[in-house]
């Protein structure tokens, strides 16, 4: 439970997991759903092609590859920008080998509105960096993926993000803790400014680091309220495995 939650006294519903807990919640009159994982404990992955290189694209499909394994996702939503191949814009590390590098200068679009970042998964916890500080501390992740821009960076707010801002999107992101042992995932029900998006992990899910992972194409799965949002190929796409309950 994310108790900065009862501050608002805003709590829509709950869903009750043992892997993963989902709250609707509404910060200054916009609608988000906050999913908070242990990472300490849980089993928090990214995932992109499947054993044969095939492209996953899909939470049913990512469900389908760990069907043979006995497991299944708990939660999932898609995790950092790609191109039309699907590929990922920047870093991309999964089960601890590199498959995009780092992009560390500027460039077109939100991706390259500096400072971006990186979510980093290591064992027993989970991080947000801003890029060129996890370029310096080199972290070794088994699961990494880069995108942009940071919503929050040690505390602060993007310093581009304009209060009056006119763009809106259904936007997600992460946030995590400075110990590492809270993953917190939101997306927005509705349009939001990047401003908006922001301030949600700073003030209210007190993450003092956090990532955009896209806006527009965002989706979302929660096997507990049995939501599994729909749409065209996704590219990197993070979960929560848990283990499937045996006939």
């Amino acid at each position: 439970m994310i108790r900065t939650l009862a501050t608002l006294g805003a709590v829509f519903w709950a869903a009750q997991a043992s892997a993963v807990t989902c709250e609707k919640l509404t910060h200054e009159d916009k609608r988000y759903t906050i999913c908070e994982v242990d990472a300490a404990n849980e089993d928090l992955r990214l995932f992109l092609n499947d054993h044969d290189g095939v492209l996953l694209g899909h939470f049913s499909s990512v469900n389908d590859a760990l069907n043979s394994d006995d497991k299944r996702l708990a939660f999932a939503m898609n995790a950092g920008m790609y191109h039309d191949d699907r590929s990922p814009v920047g870093h991309y590390v999964e089960n601890g080998q590199e498959q995009m590098r780092v992009i560390p200068n500027a460039g077109p679009g939100n991706f390259g509105l500096l400072p971006n970042g990186v979510f980093c998964i290591r064992d027993g916890r989970a991080d947000v960096f801003e890029t060129l500080e996890y370029v310096d501390q080199a972290p070794e992740c088994r699961f990494a993926t880069q995108s942009g821009p940071m919503l929050v960076i040690n505390g602060e707010l993007h310093p581009r993000f304009l209060l009056d801002s006119t763009s809106r999107y259904v936007r997600n992101g992460v946030g995590t803790s400075d110990d590492g042992t809270r993953a917190v995932f939101a997306i927005s029900d509705g349009y939001v400014t990047f401003h908006e998006f922001g301030s949600l992990f700073r003030d209210v899910l007190n993450t003092p680091n956090a990532l955009f992972f896209d806006g527009n194409i965002s989706r979302m799965y929660d096997r507990a309220s049995n939501r599994s949002d729909v749409g065209f190929s996704l590219g990197p796409i993070v979960g929560v495995v848990e283990d499937a309950p045996r006939n």
